[in-house]
């Protein structure tokens, strides 16, 4: 049998070789891809972890933060200085009832300061729009250490 009638024979061999080839060049790619964006959600999660606890904070668990920010920050970044997350933050900052028994309180500077660590890691050009609204803020030492 001669080589070029083996070829033109199984020549379905040949195709699906490449076409399996094809195929495991693109999945290899979309790995790479996936791991490389979550060693970047890694990276920027212990970078965040790392500075929370300079700052006297516990160190959170990197996993969650990286699977709750990513590599972009999630809705942290998404337009801080908006109205409404500033409602939802001022919200947060109160006695924590609910109704007509809702007051704002004097927070910890150190706890409203947290969310400009978090900026200064995933969304540093926002983080001047926020600061002004942070140093607004009436503080004090409320927390006992």
């Amino acid at each position: 049998m001669s080589p070029t009638r083996f070829a033109a024979q199984h020549k379905w061999i040949y195709i699906g070789a490449i076409v399996l080839l094809v195929a495991f060049v693109v999945i290899g790619l979309l790995r790479y891809e996936a791991v490389r964006s979550s060693n970047e959600a890694t990276k920027k999660a212990n970078q965040l972890a790392d500075m929370l606890e300079a700052d006297g904070f516990r160190r959170p668990d990197t996993a969650a933060v990286a699977r709750a920010l990513g590599t972009d920050g999630g809705i942290v970044c998404q337009d801080p200085d908006s109205a409404l997350k500033s409602a939802q933050w001022k919200t947060n900052l109160s006695n924590g009832t609910t109704g007509p028994g809702q007051r704002p309180v004097i927070s910890d500077r150190q706890v409203v300061e947290a969310e400009a660590i978090v900026l200064s890691v995933y969304c540093p050009d926002q983080l001047k729009q926020i600061q002004d609204r942070i140093d607004e803020l009436k503080t004090s030492d409320t927390v006992r250490r």
